[in-house]
């Protein structure tokens, strides 16, 4: 990382490492272990940006009460969160609670297809063993929702005065493109808006759900009590933005006739991914900016960004590159135009075990050597190009950064 130029990494905490029965002791070898990293990030003068929770919750509470589809997870969660401030804030100055919990209560709740894989026939995209994907979904974002507030709440009363840091919450953030130039396909987009992102940051800037969810998903949406949305509202000290590409948007007007409904149906929409919006940059800049015209200008992180290719040996990884020139450019043109921006994280810094497809993919500027038994790392074409660029070996023009548009250039 100090051979690149990193001055940040971004990394979760295993809740299941630390303090495996969810509640109760604290694992030794986890502290330590999380201590080991967070002193050598600091002692090279890395900043950790830490992450609660990224899908991984201790099977004891998903058996003693079903995990985020009860209230319960909000008193263990803020223990658990305690901890973490408690052992770590004086060296740790960001906080994200939970990751994008938009994906986490579509993926885990819904569709089934991400832990801890819960949904009901015939929504979900495997057989999932149980589940109810009409309600479950609501749950789940409203418990993320009030454990992220409770959290923080706990932090900015406890440690804030002495530790000085900040807790967020980060989100994925899709960008929609009417699958056609029809004005039913451009309303569709404006629900799915409503459904997959305004779901989670109404609540965090207004204190309540967006109207349209309240009116298509009725008495399935949890409600906030007063306290609740006093708590929820302005709990983020900043967003963390997962962005990758676009997604097309088509009219479904059938589904809301159906008679039971999950969240994707009661939006009344299909969401679709098409391969040639892979890379689409403008969509980040545009999605920095929605942030910014809708909901107050927060401050921002981009937490993940970053292109997939198929795993291998190969390290002229040129696509990865272009990819990396022209979103950092999206960023730029986002932070000039008034965006609240304070951080850019490439996905990933190695080579990695993907959630969705395992080792098939990568999105690492370092590959791994599997077949190694010290799984030795080299760095790919986009770790010397990113390396130059933090390092400002780039043409600089009228104090404007300029990257050169012949990507294998820049590692020379």
């Amino acid at each position: 990382m100090v051979d690149v130029g990193l001055d940040a990494y971004r990394f979760s905490i295993s809740w299941s490492r630390l303090i495996p029965n969810g509640r109760g002791p604290i694992n030794p070898k986890g502290l330590e272990y999380y201590n080991n990293l967070i002193n050598e990030l600091i002692n090279h003068g890395i900043q950790p940006h830490v992450t609660l929770h990224n899908f991984d919750l201790p099977q004891a509470l998903e058996d003693e009460y079903g995990g985020w589809v009860s209230p319960k997870i909000i008193e263990d969660f803020k223990a658990y969160a305690e901890v973490c401030f408690r052992e770590f804030g004086d060296r740790v100055l960001h906080w994200t609670t939970v990751n994008e919990a938009n994906v986490f209560a579509l993926g885990g709740y819904d569709m089934g297809f991400v832990p801890p894989n819960r949904c009901s026939f015939p929504f979900g995209t495997r057989n999932c063993s149980k589940g109810n994907s009409s309600t479950e979904p609501y749950l789940a974002m409203h418990h993320c929702l009030l454990a992220h507030a409770s959290a923080a709440a706990l932090y900015n009363t406890n440690y804030k005065d002495k530790q000085h840091g900040f807790v967020g919450i980060s989100v994925y953030l899709l960008r929609f493109v009417p699958l056609t130039d029809s004005k039913e396909d451009a309303k569709a987009v404006e629900r799915a808006y409503e459904f997959l992102l305004n779901w989670m940051l109404h609540p965090l800037v207004f204190g309540e759900y967006p109207k349209l969810m309240i009116k298509n998903v009725g008495s399935k949406l949890p409600i906030f009590t007063r306290a609740e949305s006093s708590l929820v509202k302005g709990s983020a000290d900043f967003i963390g933005i997962i962005h990758y590409q676009n997604w097309r948007v088509k009219d479904d007007p059938q589904s809301l006739m159906l008679q039971i409904r999950d969240p994707r149906a009661d939006m009344g929409a299909k969401i679709m991914m098409l391969k040639e919006n892979v890379t689409a940059p403008e969509s980040l800049q545009i999605m920095i900016e929605y942030l910014k015209e809708v909901y107050g200008n927060p401050p921002t992180y981009i937490y993940e960004n970053g292109l997939p290719m198929k795993r291998s040996s190969e390290l002229e990884d040129v696509p990865r590159v272009e990819y990396m020139h022209s979103y950092i450019g999206a960023v730029l043109d986002a932070l000039r135009n008034g965006s609240n921006v304070k951080g850019y994280f490439t996905w990933s810094f190695l080579d990695l075990f993907e959630l969705l497809d395992g080792y098939h993919s990568s999105y690492g500027l370092f590959y791994v050597d599997l077949d190694d038994p010290n799984l030795k790392r080299y760095p790919k074409l986009s770790a010397k190009w990113y390396s130059n660029f933090l390092k400002r070996k780039t043409t600089i023009s009228n104090g404007v950064l300029e990257l050169n548009n012949n990507p294998s250039a820049l590692t020379s």
